[in-house]
């Protein structure tokens, strides 16, 4: 196998946990939305659309952890590290959420700056600030959990969870 081969296949593997992690979590923010939503007539998202953000997530954590800044306190204890993580990946989702609905804004309004003046006169703030709340708790167990396995070793939590794995046969 080549070693081009060999990076795909280890990047794809280190991506399926954030991936898993944020098609669940986005699927209860979907949902929530969705209950939130229903019978104003807002469009919601799909499990395409979903999966699709959840991969763009995954591989932004990833390419996040390479960042020196990202890991800033490894030798302080873990809630260094959990809180500023989790300041910065809840920027992010912030912003993406909020430009989310502005693009949805946009097209109905026929522009950028229309949209953002319909979004900030229109937008439900309690349901933007609810899902920033969800999206909270979301990431601070990510990071927690992200955290833990850094520091503990990915090999003995899978052990710890699941129970010790059989022994491949020779």
């Amino acid at each position: 196998m080549s070693k081009f081969t060999e990076t795909i296949k280890k990047e794809l593997y280190e991506m399926i946990p954030p991936t898993l992690f944020f098609f669940v979590a986005l699927h209860i923010v979907a949902l929530i939305r969705a209950l939130m939503a229903k019978g104003s007539g807002i469009p919601l998202s799909t499990t395409a659309s979903v999966a699709i953000a959840a991969l763009i997530l995954g591989k932004s954590v990833l390419l996040a952890d390479m960042l020196p800044m990202i890991n800033r306190f490894p030798d302080r204890p873990l809630i260094y590290n959990v809180t500023w993580k989790t300041l910065i990946y809840l920027a992010m989702a912030g912003l993406i959420h909020y430009v989310e609905r502005l693009i949805d804004f946009a097209r109905q309004a026929g522009g950028l700056i229309a949209g953002n003046e319909k979004l900030l006169a229109e937008m439900v703030w309690p349901h933007f600030w609810a899902i920033q709340v969800l999206l909270l708790v979301l990431i601070v167990m990510y990071c927690t959990i992200d955290e833990m396995v850094r520091v503990i070793g990915k090999e003995k939590i899978v052990r710890m969870f699941f129970g010790p794995m059989p022994l491949p046969s020779s």
